[in-house]
């Protein structure tokens, strides 16, 4: 075998194992956008003519950041998505890919004088896309697996949350949004 082709084809291995990283990463700030209510990080996860089908929601995906950042700060309290394994494979031409990426969701849901806390878990179904060197959400389907629910056993004050100060909120009044920690 020639070296040139062993070149290439380490060469591809590079540009696929940087875009799953960077794939990877807008994940991670699809995540923060949803879980801060967000609408402007969460649609910078997405292209602007992207797709979102989440539940009875099937339109423009930054159409959906708008609907569920409003919906979110309207009943939920808190929530955190969780991914995990996330399977990406990098089309022959570069510029698109699909993945599977599992989730779990927690969300503590104010309903009248009730709080309950939801699990739900799923997977996003993706299709990205690079544009000018950047890749981006093009398709996403959500697929829920299964879910729990149950009246909530949060505890805020007594004990150890007595020490545990600095908590989670919605956008802008989150610690990461208020730049900490700080730098030293």
């Amino acid at each position: 075998m020639s070296p040139v082709p062993a070149a290439s084809a380490r060469e591809r291995a590079i540009d696929d194992m940087l875009a799953r990283q960077a794939i990877y990463d807008l994940l991670c700030r699809y995540c923060h956008g949803i879980d801060r209510c967000d609408a402007d990080t969460l649609k910078s996860a997405y292209w602007p003519d992207a797709t979102e089908t989440h539940g009875t929601f099937n339109g423009n995906a930054w159409e959906f950041a708008d609907h569920m950042t409003a919906s979110m700060r309207s009943g939920m309290l808190r929530s955190m998505q969780k991914i995990g394994n996330a399977w990406i494979q990098i089309d022959p031409d570069g510029d698109h890919a699909r993945g599977e990426t599992y989730v779990v969701g927690f969300m503590h849901v104010a309903d009248g004088d009730q709080v309950n806390d939801l699990i739900v878990a799923g997977r996003y179904l993706d299709r990205y896309e690079r544009r000018d060197g950047e890749w981006r959400i093009i398709d996403r389907l959500y697929v829920m697996d299964w879910n729990r629910n149950e009246p909530s056993t949060a505890r805020w004050e007594g004990g150890i949350y007595d020490m545990l100060l600095t908590r989670g909120a919605r956008f802008p009044d989150d610690p990461y949004d208020q730049g900490l920690p700080p730098r030293r």
